[in-house]
């Protein structure tokens, strides 16, 4: 752990920003009296609390507790939205994924990139102020399903908060970046990580963790914000032999969940999964913290709990108490969860006239990755209305409850199921929006289609990938370029405004390709989305015309956010080529395999006249290093287990996207020897490549050699459909 280039700037109180221009009847939060030592990053609970009186600030992930990401700023408007230029943009010097949503308070933005980073920047001009590094060992990479990204920080009482991909919470000093407390929040001998921001409610911060497509057991834990002590503790998957933790789960389990897991299975191993790796907001009106829970460890419930039944709490939306953690309720919205379809996705609270007689009612929704718009009751989590955000195929519809009709074929076994969404969801982790104003939810939506069949090959204490999927059946070893352009043609990506009490969309943009960035809304009647091509683009929040674009020259996946100082609006947004999209589909979804770029934070306002400027990387010479070779047995060995234990990271039939390399290039291919001291004897390890030893045999990782190197050698058809470019 170590804080670097701390600058003589972050020893200055920052501007103390006064409320001004919140909505019509909303509590002001008067700073005028408190001390700058005191104000320096002092977010209270009432501040928090009243984040909407004080929209010059970005005080959390979501902008506020109920975490529409809707702000009430109007200097930037439909009329004048196109003189938008950039103010200022800084390196975040990493060219792995960045998905993290910047946090505005007193001044400096705080901000985090790859391997769990914080950055301070002075919000104005973009000056760094310092920088935090939590030393993590490269190699807890491989535990990373989906990049080794963070989404943000949380901001207390003169504290940064960040969850540290290896597992650990760290508490930093606002002003300095210095370390005040770490804690170790998962068992560091299992596969988790932590991708997600914190939330801070009532003086506990909240996080959850990530890992269960690696086989690891979900929970949401609450811990003191000022010493990192666990305060609470939420299992969301029973303990093996379904007695008590001693946590504040245990009640729920005894009433709700044990009854709905059999008693055989690989989850009483392997976990179960039901990570809280995002979503988690705090509904001040119930006292009541609401989060989503992740898929199922391993995804095939068949092997996972060959019961058949619903396995609570997976891919459901819990409500507990803010207090104690106690049960609630919760809303399951893919019983029996077989696909990976994570209810993980963002949770927003509003007041929606749905009530008897057109009375207001408090509302949770979400579009999780299954397909469908959930509206909940906040209090009770009564299911109100749904309906399908995009088209899908493995349900006829929801019955009264919301309980998926699910079609027969989708509980896939020895014959494929080509099923939409596939497994990166109908909606994944970019912030969906919510405009009041309006009462639209914007949704960054994707198509992306997978043919799910049971894995002959899976075994129970299995490591690394444990999915009980078998991503290579029927699959060749050469793959010509018509297949290429055929997967392609099935990869969309929209903007949809959803109405959430007609049920239906209003209107909808399509985009070139998926992976669509997250959403920011505002009073001004505009809406911010970055996109996958490097475009980030303003649209009419009423009828979804393109307002401005502009080239940010990388991925803009992430969260965009606003903030106002001195009377001047800025819109800001993190850039990075990377995330889960771009490892695990590769060249074959990228819109052209590139040098990764260096992530950025870009600051946008009104006249801005700065340039981002363009990253030289060359590109590595795409020639092969070695002859063919192989017999057509080692080959179909090479690409099963190519596809089991390589494709999330280096992209499938070995075309990586630019984001880590095209192993088809690879020196290391030239050589078994040098290959083998790779894969099996981490040799690469310090930079993220662990060994693989414990799951592939040496003929297995020969026989990947064998099939890299022929895919290096049959590039035409491939190239061919990627350059192409996106249908």
């Amino acid at each position: 752990m170590k804080t670097l280039r701390l600058s003589a700037a972050a020893a200055v109180a920052s501007l103390i920003l006064t409320a001004c221009g919140g909505p019509p009847g909303t509590p002001q939060v008067d700073l005028s009296e408190t001390s700058p030592e005191e104000a320096f990053a002092n977010v209270t609970d009432e501040r928090l609390l009243n984040a909407r009186a004080t929209p010059e600030e970005w005080l959390s992930y979501g902008g506020t507790y109920d975490e529409q990401r809707h702000s009430y700023l109007t200097r930037i408007s439909t009329e004048n939205v196109a003189d938008l230029g950039v103010a200022w943009t800084y390196d975040l010097a990493t060219s792995r994924g960045v998905e993290s949503t910047p946090i505005v308070v007193d001044g400096v933005m705080y901000v985090t990139s790859a391997w769990s980073i914080v950055y301070a920047l002075d919000a104005v001009t973009g000056e760094e102020l310092w920088v935090h590094d939590p030393d993590v060992d490269r190699a807890v990479g491989v535990n990373a399903c989906c990049d080794v990204v963070n989404r943000g920080v949380a901001v207390y009482e003169g504290k940064i908060y960040v969850g540290v991909i290896d597992g650990r919470v760290q508490a930093l000093d606002a002003k300095t970046g210095e370390l005040i407390w770490d804690v170790v929040t998962v068992d560091q001998t299992r596969p988790y990580t932590i991708t997600g921001a914190p939330r801070v409610v009532d003086g506990k911060v909240l996080i959850g963790n990530g890992g269960a497509e690696l086989g690891v057991r979900g929970y949401l834990n609450a811990l003191d914000a000022d010493t990192g002590q666990l305060i609470w503790r939420f299992y969301t998957v029973p303990s093996p032999d379904k007695t008590p933790d001693g946590a504040a789960s245990d009640s729920a389990f005894e009433t709700v969940g044990n009854v709905t897991w059999g008693d055989t299975g690989a989850w009483k191993t392997d976990g179960g999964g039901g990570t809280v790796w995002d979503s988690i907001v705090y509904d001040e009106v119930n006292d009541t913290v609401i989060f989503g829970v992740g898929n199922g460890s391993p995804w095939n419930q068949t092997m996972r709990d060959p019961s058949g039944l619903d396995n609570l709490f997976l891919s459901s939306i819990v409500a507990v108490d803010a207090d104690t953690g106690a049960y609630k309720w919760h809303f399951q919205t893919t019983p029996g969860d077989n696909w990976d379809y994570t209810a993980t996705q963002t949770i927003i609270l509003a007041e929606l006239p749905l009530g008897e007689n057109g009375a207001l009612r408090r509302v949770a929704m979400q579009a999780p990755k299954n397909g469908y718009f959930y509206v909940i009751d906040a209090a009770t989590g009564e299911f109100i209305q749904g309906a399908g955000y995009v088209p899908q195929n493995w349900t006829t519809g929801l019955t009264p409850e919301g309980r998926p009709i699910e079609v027969p074929e989708a509980r896939y076994a020895e014959i494929p199921y080509l099923q939409t969404p596939g497994p990166l969801g109908g909606h994944n982790w970019h912030p969906m929006a919510f405009n009041p104003d309006v009462g639209l939810a914007y949704i960054p939506a994707q198509e992306i289609p997978q043919a799910y069949v049971e894995d002959p090959r899976f075994q129970e204490d299995s490591t690394k990938w444990n999915t009980g999927a078998d991503f290579a059946a029927g699959v060749p070893p050469v793959i010509p370029s018509e297949v290429f352009k055929f997967l392609r043609s099935g990869l969309k990506g929209r903007l949809i405004a959803w109405d959430p009490v007609a049920n239906e969309p209003r209107w909808t943009v399509e985009h070139e390709g998926p992976w669509n960035g997250g959403v920011l809304s505002t009073a001004g009647g505009v809406v911010f989305q970055g996109k996958l091509n490097g475009e980030f683009a303003a649209y009419d929040a009423a009828t979804g015309e393109e307002l401005w674009v502009h080239d940010v020259k990388s991925g803009a996946a992430s969260g965009p956010g606003t903030y106002e100082i001195d009377g001047e609006q800025y819109v800001t947004i993190t850039t990075g080529w990377g995330s889960a999209y771009l490892l695990s589909a590769g060249g074959v979804a990228a819109p052209q395999p590139v040098p990764p770029a260096v992530g950025k934070v870009v600051t946008f306002k009104l006249g801005g006249d700065q340039v981002i400027a363009d990253i030289d990387i060359p590109m590595v010479e795409p020639t092969p290093k070695a002859e063919e070779f192989g017999t057509d047995e080692q080959l179909a060995i090479g690409l099963v287990q190519y596809a089991r234990n390589c494709t999330v990271c280096h992209g499938p039939f070995a075309v990586s996207s630019g984001v880590l390399p095209d192993l088809r290039w690879s020196a290391y291919t030239a050589s078994a020897e040098a290959w083998k001291g790779v894969v099996a004897d981490g040799n690469l390890q310090s930079i993220g490549m662990v060994s693989f030893a414990d799951v592939l045999s040496t003929d297995e990782i020969e026989a990947i050699r064998a099939y890299v190197v022929q895919q290096a050698h049959n590039p035409d058809g491939i190239n061919e459909a990627i350059e192409g470019g996106a249908p």
